[in-house]
């Protein structure tokens, strides 16, 4: 018998059967005899569970068993909701406590449920939102009743995507503080082995390639412990069947909004069943819950896709842009710009950024960027972090002037600061030495000449808050770009006592969040751009506060194919920044054509990053030219729908389509690296038009039916030489 019962949780409180509905999604789960949450079934959408899936026992040999009567349960073989350490469960636990008894064994079984309309926020701690009309919630209670501790166990499921947002919080109501050693945000036990793994993993100015790989009989980890979601890794994991393709087949995704040290793993068992957990990196990490305290982990997306990749990524793009980025820029345009740091690093003055900024606007760029070295004595990266006071041997009439000087060249004003960091030779370090993460007695490791200050400390971040605050109101600025230059060593706080130690880095991104929080919402018409060397801190924890992230500090046309392909798996074009920089590159030494570099730049926010006083008037004319046609289209390279058409990572052939909500229109980029002799034609089959219209083709200026353009495909010009590239405008042709 239902007894509750709505649009997308279905609640049968006879059988103990939990039901939750997306669009084209099923999440199963039931409460078995004895109060053991299990695990039935994720994936394609049932009209109702009858009991397909249940789960059987049979007795197994060295799997123990809670009730000794019944040798065929064990926890050993259950696929389970939440699963615990120590209670017959050999496997992975989802988290892991120590009692004050030095004990590590718990038994949290099922208590009880609500349903509420929207979802609940997270304290402290960036998540998807949803109104009560656009999502539900479920919340499940388990309970160790000797310890006096509950979990709550979150499940959001949105009306009109097939995601699922997770998270869990553990409320002390006993008698005596314990420590959590581990606390995952979602766990995931499947019945099967039958996938591969797909993961990001990639190094600074090499981010995010698209890494796929058989799951064996042994343990999948894709981790960082760097305090950082890293440029090693990304907090993003799919499993998909090994049939799956862009276009088609299962795909199982997990995306982790946190930005710090995370661990997500992929357990197979004895009987090939596979476990995931996602969570925070437990590696350093623990935390002490005090009697009435409440611990809550970060939120799990969790995508279900029956039709590839493609969808998967689609579904991720969607959540993101309508429950995750928040606030004026949520989808407005964004703005054109350039930056100086390629133009200059930091060898400039007033007169060379004025210069760079007039003869941007001659090219109607809109936004100019001044980067690092305008504060404290910054001529190269030894010195000043922590002193954001301008260098008025560089700025005589200050930061204020400066931006006031570039909006009368016609163009808005933006700036670089990193926060986060202090260098050795600054006034900030000379004054409070013990602001650093660092360990009593123990060497201070840097790492680009600096070191982390310690957003545990509160008085820390007040005196980052007022700099940041005093810099903001002080200058017409409409735009900054957040960096985050190293990551976390010798990690600890004096602000924590020494048994709270394994806190520090936990407690430094609740920190950083805060202050993210505080200044964002006290600046609502900046446009906040999140860096850390590039793509070091790619991940959704970031994009809840900083509506786009600068994707990676490589800015050559050809990597950047990779680059943004591999991120475009769970990231949308919005957050993606991506610039036109100088040749030969100033990372690989490669030299392409500009019309690449601006073709691969446009997919996403466009910028650029050299000094156009050094190009010749054709190139100037070039970069009008490609401004301009930007500025025609950049609602569907920012916003549009996104079909990767062709892998980088398999062909010489990079192709996307990103099309308009009503599929009236699509932008259509292509790059082919290297050329051959005598090649081959090349056709590429495009995706998501409506098959019934016809679309003129500006790029070649014709027009086609949009079934012939998605089944026959479309012919590319011959390949001529390396890097030729074509960015295509359909428009679809009205009767």
């Amino acid at each position: 018998m239902t007894m509750t019962q709505s649009a997308a949780i279905h609640v049968e409180e006879k059988t103990g059967v939990f039901h939750l509905q997306g669009p084209g999604m099923s999440y199963v789960m039931k409460v078995q005899e004895g109060g053991y949450l299990t695990h039935l079934y994720w994936g394609r959408r049932l009209s109702r569970y009858r009991g397909s899936a249940d789960v059987r026992y049979e007795d197994r040999g060295f799997s123990g068993n809670p009730n000794k009567e019944d040798r065929t349960f064990s926890l050993d073989t259950t696929p389970l909701e939440y699963p615990a350490y120590g209670n017959t469960d050999y496997r992975d636990p989802a988290f892991e406590i120590e009692w004050a008894d030095g004990s590590r064994v718990s038994d949290f079984r099922y208590k009880s449920y609500t349903v509420q309309k929207g979802k609940p926020a997270l304290d402290g701690l960036p998540a998807s939102y949803a109104g009560e009309a656009e999502a539900e919630t479920l919340i499940i209670e388990l309970r160790d009743e000797l310890q006096q501790v509950s979990i709550f166990l979150r499940y959001t499921v949105f009306h009109a995507s097939d995601a699922l947002a997770r998270s869990a919080s553990i409320v002390h109501e006993g008698g005596e503080p314990f420590v959590i050693q581990k606390a995952s945000s979602a766990n995931v036990d499947f019945r099967s082995r039958a996938f591969e793994y797909i993961h990001l993993p990639g190094a600074h100015n090499r981010e995010r390639d698209m890494v796929r790989t058989p799951l064996g009989q042994s343990r999948a980890v894709v981790e960082s412990r760097r305090g950082s979601s890293s440029h090693q890794q990304n907090p993003f994991f799919a499993l998909v069947r090994p049939d799956a393709t862009e276009t088609s087949g299962e795909v199982f995704a997990w995306n982790l909004v946190y930005s710090g040290s995370f661990l997500a793993s992929a357990e197979v068992d004895q009987f090939d069943g596979t476990r995931v957990n996602v969570g925070i990196q437990p590696f350093g990490f623990s935390w002490e819950l005090s009697p009435g305290e409440t611990f809550t982990t970060p939120e799990a997306v969790l995508v279900y896709s029956s039709e590839g990749l493609g969808q998967m990524s689609r579904t991720f793009h969607h959540l993101y842009g309508e429950h995750l980025v928040r606030g004026s820029w949520k989808h407005r345009t964004r703005p054109v710009l350039i930056n100086n740091w390629e133009a200059t690093y930091f060898d400039f003055d007033e007169k060379k950024i004025l210069e760079i900024a007039s003869r941007a606007a001659e090219a109607e760029i809109e936004l100019f960027v001044l980067d690092d070295g305008w504060f404290g004595r910054r001529d190269d990266d030894r010195s000043s972090l922590g002193d954001w006071t301008v260098d008025e041997r560089k700025l005589p009439d200050g930061v204020q002037g400066l931006a006031e000087k570039v909006k009368e060249a016609g163009m808005d004003f933006g700036i670089w600061v990193e926060p986060e960091m202090i260098s050795v030779d600054s006034d900030l370090y000379r004054a409070h030495p013990d602001w650093c993460l660092h360990v009593p007695g123990r060497r201070r490791s840097e790492s680009r000449n600096q070191l982390v200050l310690d957003f545990a400390n509160p008085e820390v971040r007040a005196h980052i808050l007022e700099q940041l605050r005093t810099l903001l109101a002080g200058a017409p600025i409409s735009y900054v770009k957040w960096d985050m230059n190293r990551n976390m060593t010798e990690i600890g706080s004096p602000v924590l006592p020494a048994h709270r130690q394994q806190e520090t880095a936990h407690r430094y991104m609740l920190g950083l969040y805060d202050v993210m929080e505080k200044l964002t919402q006290e600046f609502p018409e900046v446009l906040f751009e999140s860096c850390s060397g590039g793509g070091g801190r790619f991940d959704p924890g970031m994009l809840y506060y900083m509506p786009q992230t600068w994707t990676s500090d490589n800015t050559d046309a050809v990597s950047r194919t990779r680059i943004q392909y591999g991120t475009s798996l769970a990231y949308p074009s919005a957050a993606m920044g991506a610039h036109v920089s100088d040749v030969p590159n100033h990372q690989v030494g490669r030299t392409t054509p500009l019309a690449a570099r601006g073709h691969v730049a446009m997919e996403a926010n466009l910028g650029y990053e050299l000094d156009v006083t050094k190009l010749s008037d054709a190139e100037m004319v070039e970069i009008r030219d490609q401004v301009r046609r930007y500025k025609e289209v950049r609602h569907l390279s920012q916003y549009g729908t996104l079909y990767r058409l062709a892998d980088p990572f398999q062909t010489e052939s990079y192709a996307t389509i990103r099309v308009s909500s009503d599929r009236s229109e699509a932008l259509f980029v292509y790059m082919h690296r290297l050329a051959e002799a005598n090649a081959p034609f090349v056709r590429v089959k495009l995706d998501g038009l409506k098959p019934d219209a016809v679309y003129s083709v500006d790029g070649l200026d014709r027009a086609f039916g949009g079934d012939e353009l998605m089944y026959a495909g479309i012919d590319i010009p011959v390949i001529e030489h390396d890097f030729q590239s074509h960015l295509w405008h359909l428009k679809e042709v009205k009767a």
